[in-house]
């Protein structure tokens, strides 16, 4: 288990970046940190790692104490990988030799196997013989998830590991990575901007805000119940309402077009999704976000339907 227990860290008495934060990770469970950019999302997998001294509190994983570069030599714990943004492969060897440089040349064949079956989870087994200094940026971030599980860590520190990686490729990658770490009981956190990654694969969520944890708990939980608008706007485009004297909170798939009901709205906008279309209105002197099957000529009235509960 990991257990971060009311910890802290600032480049400065000034600049906190992690205020007071605690929480607790079971082995093979996967966690999301969600939050804007300069949250400190990057900076908690950092001092989890082990590459920062915590100003107060303290990090374990089992009976080991995560401890920073004042403690060792070389920062990092033995048990842990930690994929950043910028890779740091070696750039003039292959894809394969980049994965294989982490395994024992003692047992080549071992070695072999294991590098095959990286190959196959990021999908990367025409890339094999390629040197890094060719790839693209997205199968670089491919190739850096790969050397990580090379040795298969305990605990997966990835900090936005889909960021690069073209849409096509990012939904059947995401699928194979977390399986193979679910088969594997591999721990896993992610910091991440994406949705997807919170609410398809993680099992607990953490949304941070100013530096702090704002909530934590399982992604549907946050989802459903968004403990104010910030949280909501991680996940869809909000509706904040005041009705019948309160303030909601709506996501666009909660408010619907009827044929005829006791609220009236006026289109603004349409913008088009793919498979939907969604619609901005103005409601009561407030703007509103509903999603519909085809495009509404602006200023056309509508009827809707507000169903909190969907």
């Amino acid at each position: 288990m990991l257990v971060v227990n009311n910890i802290s860290f600032g480049y400065s008495k000034k600049k906190i970046v992690l205020n007071n934060f605690n929480f607790t990770l079971n082995e093979g469970q996967h966690l999301c940190v969600m939050g804007e950019s300069g949250c400190g999302k990057s900076t908690l997998l950092k001092a989890i790692y082990g590459l920062l001294d915590l100003t107060d509190g303290k990090i374990f994983w089992k009976e080991d104490e995560v401890l920073g570069p004042e403690f060792h030599l070389v920062p990092g714990m033995g048990f842990f990988k930690y994929v950043a943004q910028d890779f740091d492969l070696m750039p003039f060897i292959s894809v394969s030799e980049n994965i294989k440089k982490f395994l024992s040349r003692s047992y080549p064949e071992e070695s072999e196997r294991r590098t095959q079956e990286l190959l196959e989870v990021i999908e990367m087994k025409a890339f094999e013989n390629t040197k890094v200094k060719n790839l693209s940026g997205g199968q670089k971030q491919r190739v850096a998830i790969a050397r990580a599980l090379a040795k298969e860590p305990e605990l997966l520190l990835l900090d936005e590991p889909f960021g690069q990686i073209d849409n096509f490729k990012k939904n059947s990658l995401r699928r194979n990575l977390f399986a193979y770490l679910k088969a594997k009981n591999i721990a896993c956190i992610v910091a991440t901007h994406d949705k997807n990654d919170a609410l398809s694969f993680a099992d607990k969520l953490i949304i941070i805000r100013n530096n702090k944890i704002l909530t934590s708990s399982h992604p549907l939980d946050i989802y459903k119940n968004p403990k104010e608008k910030y949280v909501a706007t991680l996940f869809d485009d909000v509706t904040e309402i005041t009705l019948n004297g309160n303030r909601i909170l709506l996501y666009p798939h909660q408010i619907k077009i009827v044929e005829k009901s006791d609220k009236k709205a006026i289109v603004i906008n349409s913008y088009f999704k793919g498979s939907y279309w969604l619609i901005e209105a103005e409601f009561e002197s407030q703007k509103i976000f509903l999603n519909y099957f085809s495009t509404i000529k602006t200023g056309k009235e509508i009827y809707v339907l507000i169903d909190k509960k969907a």
